[in-house]
């Protein structure tokens, strides 16, 4: 289990907020030109003992691959241009302490990362400061200790902090990713739950791909998933505990059950029915296993989510003829349609800062991942392919995952599904790697909790 308590923060320095860096960065627009940032690797304290860490890192390295995967994730949000360290002129242990802000300057470095590590008495304590080169001031040092073999969640939290003081905006480097991990020609293919960090790093495999899986969803707390799985090829909703392993039933419901997933306080699942071609849509008490049916219509409705604040749903139904997106209160009241543009829209998920839904947009034979405001105004159509569906929100609201597939032969060849991400913006679209073909995505919460 990831607990809090692993990580013991200590607040160094951190300027009064009336001080503020010349440097920032605006995210709310594509950011053409990201910030000049230099990264010095982090340096070993005198004193530190000489303890062995994981297989992809030694006591001697493990100062430059902080920095290095810190550098990756302020890359990979598009929003940071993390110079070549072959530039760099002074030592990292001297700009640790003061640095010469006229030699970063040469570089057009404008914000700068410096840290050191000790390792001692079995715990390892990374400090790293940031400063504002154009002003010529610190604007951030914190410290951390942990247990050595955390040395990259805490590359992780320190990404998230830089990003914070940088944008005003959480980060979401600290998480992890659920998906359905799939391998095999399309005709046969063998899925199975698996879990890695956003990187791609530490991905593990949570179900053996006896049975086929769908929809896994976090929960809240990021510790629960429920997730869709075939049993004797009858659909059944599940909860499992990432950690221990745990797994139990929800519930046998009668006909079929799909797309779970948690409402905002973890305490209930809302999922969709399908009994004689009709599909309603439910929640149960995880708790209680009471069931309670939100809506009674002769249509198909489905692909629930919540608001954060849990008091409205969206959904996506196809009683209008035509398969819209719409919300209603939490008790089932108040359904009204916000979705009016050309096409069919489907798997809506509410963003976790409230104002946004993201959806997946079928026209014309392609497939489009968009964004439109809880009342259906401002649609924006990110992205556009020959096949990809299930976006899912990183915890900032501010990134989207989603996965793709491309074409196959008659025989099912060629064929493959990839995860990628893509900001509000529409710009900064990666493919996210995964070890095998991959679909079905859902971020977890922060799990540093900041």
């Amino acid at each position: 289990m990831i607990k809090k308590i692993l990580f013991s923060l200590v607040l160094i320095l951190l300027f009064k907020q009336q001080v503020f860096a010349i440097t920032t960065i605006d995210i709310t627009r594509g950011n053409l030109d990201p910030l000049p940032i230099a990264i010095s690797p982090l340096y070993m304290s005198e004193g530190s003992e000489n303890i062995k860490l994981d297989n992809s890192v030694n006591q001697k390295n493990v100062g430059e691959k902080i920095s290095e995967i810190v550098e990756i994730n302020l890359k990979r949000s598009g929003l940071f241009n993390p110079l070549n360290k072959s530039a760099f002129v002074q030592k990292p242990d001297i700009a640790h302490l003061k640095p010469r802000f006229e030699d970063w300057r040469l570089i057009k470095a404008q914000v700068l990362v410096t840290g050191k590590i000790l390792i001692k008495e079995g715990k390892l304590r990374v400090e790293f400061r940031l400063w504002d080169v154009v002003a010529a001031k610190e604007i951030l040092a914190l410290a951390f200790t942990t247990v050595p073999n955390n040395w990259r969640r805490v590359a992780h939290i320190i990404s998230d902090k830089i990003y914070m003081r940088l944008t005003g905006e959480s980060g979401y480097f600290d998480t992890r990713i659920i998906y359905v991990s799939e391998s095999g020609p399309k005709t046969q293919r063998i899925k199975k739950l698996a879990i890695m960090d956003q990187d791609g790093a530490n991905t593990k495999y949570l179900t053996l791909g006896n049975e086929l899986v769908l929809t896994p969803r976090f929960s809240p707390t990021a510790q629960l998933v429920t997730y869709l799985s075939y049993f004797r090829n009858l659909p059944r909703v599940y909860l499992l505990d990432i950690e221990t392993g745990i797994q139990e039933v929800v519930g046998d419901f009668p006909g079929m059950t799909f797309a779970p997933r948690f409402s905002p306080d973890g305490k209930k699942i809302i999922m969709s029915f399908a009994q004689n071609g009709n599909s309603d849509i439910y929640t149960m008490d995880i708790e209680t296993r009471v069931v309670e049916k939100l809506t009674d219509h002769p249509s198909i409705d489905t692909s629930p989510s919540y608001s954060p604040d849990g008091k409205y749903i969206c959904f996506n139904s196809d009683r209008s003829g035509l398969q819209q997106i719409y919300i209603m209160r939490s008790d089932g009241s108040k359904v009204k349609r916000i979705s009016f543009g050309k096409g069919l829209y489907g798997t809506p998920v509410w963003s976790p800062r409230g104002d946004l839904i993201a959806f997946t947009k079928v026209s014309k034979g392609r497939f489009y991942i968009g964004v439109m405001r809880t009342d259906g105004t401002g649609e924006r159509l990110l992205t556009e392919n020959f096949y990809q569906e299930a976006p899912s929100w990183a915890p900032n609201g501010r990134v989207l995952i989603f996965y793709r597939e491309t074409k196959s032969d008659s025989e099912g060849k060629g064929f493959t599904a990839k995860l990628w991400s893509i900001d509000l913006t529409g710009y900064n679209e990666r493919e996210i790697s995964t070890k095998t073909d991959a679909s079905d995505p859902s971020w977890s919460s922060l799990l540093s909790g900041n």
